[in-house]
């Protein structure tokens, strides 16, 4: 058992941070899986936006908050620019689909304030059979970039306003469908010869741009043939927004 400088200091309610006896933050341990104290962010959210916070739970010591689509972007603003919640940090934007047909997908946010030592992990549900689309948060978190990509390309959940919403992992021309959702065949939805027929005529290097490879520490090491496309592709871009 911790003794001394290394005894535990369990968190008040209203805290949800586990520290030693000098303040410092530790690794919770023994944590329940339900029942742990919530984040205070959860409760400052439902005095603040009342119906749109439908409902939170604390799980293994995490509290996740369902949110209204429609109040999403601004929650996550209030959430990132308000001084006492300071959630400076975007962890990941993902989505979960559960085998339950009834059951709605999920999409997920998690955030961090850095300052604060809290973690929040946002939902909003979607029925399977609705329209897949919520606010992008890129306006927010420039982070949230490639993560809402991802999200989209494997989920199909599109993030209205995104400025350059197109797939990141598969290429633009995949015509599969989206390989995280549950109705995706193990072996996908070609034959093994179609699909080699789509990837040898897909030109993927055209979608990217050249500070996208830069980024990359890619564009040195490409072959010759494959910059000139680059290059022709980006002088392709520049006449047609002269016009």
């Amino acid at each position: 058992m911790p003794t001394g400088s290394e005894a535990l200091v369990a968190p008040s309610p209203m805290a949800a941070v586990a520290s030693d006896a000098h303040g410092m933050p530790i690794t919770p341990v023994n944590v329940p899986r339900i029942g742990a104290p919530a984040n205070p962010t959860a409760a400052v959210l439902a005095s603040r936006f009342g119906s749109a916070v439908l409902r939170s739970e604390v799980i293994w010591g995490e509290t996740t908050v369902f949110v209204t689509r429609e109040s999403l972007h601004e929650i996550v603003r209030f959430l990132h620019d308000d001084p006492t919640e300071r959630y400076d940090y975007l962890v990941d934007v993902t989505a979960v689909e559960y085998r339950d047909g009834d059951r709605p997908l999920e999409v997920v946010w998690h955030l961090r304030a850095l300052a604060n030592r809290r973690f929040l992990r946002l939902k909003v549900e979607l029925p399977k059979r609705g329209a897949l689309w919520v606010p992008s948060i890129f306006d927010i978190y420039s982070g949230a970039d490639w993560l809402e990509r991802e999200c989209f390309d494997m989920f199909g959940i599109r993030f209205e306003g995104h400025p350059d919403l197109r797939r990141l992992l598969m290429w633009e021309q995949y015509r599969e469908g989206y390989p995280l959702r549950k109705d995706f065949p193990l072996r996908g939805r070609f034959s093994r010869a179609e699909q080699l027929k789509q990837a040898l005529a897909a030109d993927p290097e055209a979608r990217y741009s050249m500070e996208e490879l830069s980024i990359a520490d890619a564009f040195d090491s490409l072959p010759q043939d494959m910059k000139q496309r680059l290059a022709d592709h980006a002088a392709t871009d520049k006449l047609e927004e002269g016009e």
